[in-house]
């Protein structure tokens, strides 16, 4: 069965500081935007085969049909080897029960950073600063163009609806950092919210141009 992340407040501990001028507004509209995403989406963790078969076949309509950057699999799924030893948030409607976002976190394996997907792509040097750390790397954010039943204040909010749930699985596997390859776009909507990763080496090609980031949680949030 799903497990609910702070299903009465899942924006709990976010707050707006500083934010540019593309996204900024005023507090009560900030506010307004956070009560219609608590009563119009609901954040699980992915916890069962059907689960992780939405959260798959939400990733290829994004990735594969809309965006077009992954390369398309007969069987409608977009996976790939870290699946097996990644977290999986979803966002659903309340109302309609549609599958709406996901976002994985790839935990380490025994081969530490290496067994991360930023390795593929990032110098050794990039690696060496979580290479004594436990961390895991953010990946796959997906959200559906098709936002039915979901009033556009709280459609604003579900990368932020994702990030809580990653908050709340890095919690119970006990990870100390998190990692992640972003599109200047995401870094920037992620620090207006108050969520600072810090880049690490040159941006990289990676389904375009994209930096990698790290930071300590305990200091990101």
């Amino acid at each position: 069965r799903a497990s609910v992340v702070n299903d009465a407040d899942p924006y709990k501990g976010f707050t707006v500081v500083d934010a540019p001028a593309d996204v900024r507004q005023p507090r009560s509209a900030f506010t307004d935007a956070i009560g219609s995403a608590v009563d119009e989406l609901l954040v699980e963790t992915a916890a069962t085969p059907e689960q992780i078969l939405e959260v798959q076949r939400l990733r290829y309509r994004v990735s594969c049909e809309e965006h077009g950057f992954l390369e398309c699999s007969a069987d409608g799924l977009e996976r790939d080897c870290f699946d097996g030893h990644s977290r999986h948030v979803l966002v659903r409607s309340r109302f309609t029960g549609a599958a709406l976002g996901t976002v994985r976190v790839v935990l380490p394996t025994m081969g530490g950073a290496a067994s991360l997907p930023m390795s593929s792509v990032c110098e050794d040097r990039v690696l060496s600063s979580i290479l004594d750390t436990r961390a895991g790397e953010i990946s796959r954010f997906a959200l559906a163009r098709d936002r039915t039943g979901v009033s556009p204040a709280a459609a604003a909010l579900m990368r932020l609806c994702l990030m809580r749930g990653i908050v709340d699985i890095s919690g119970r596997v006990g990870l100390t950092h998190w990692c992640a390859i972003m599109e200047n776009s995401l870094w920037r909507l992620l620090r207006a919210t108050a969520i600072y990763f810090e880049a690490i080496g040159p941006a990289v090609e990676f389904h375009g141009r994209r930096q990698p980031v790290v930071g300590a949680i305990n200091t990101i949030l």
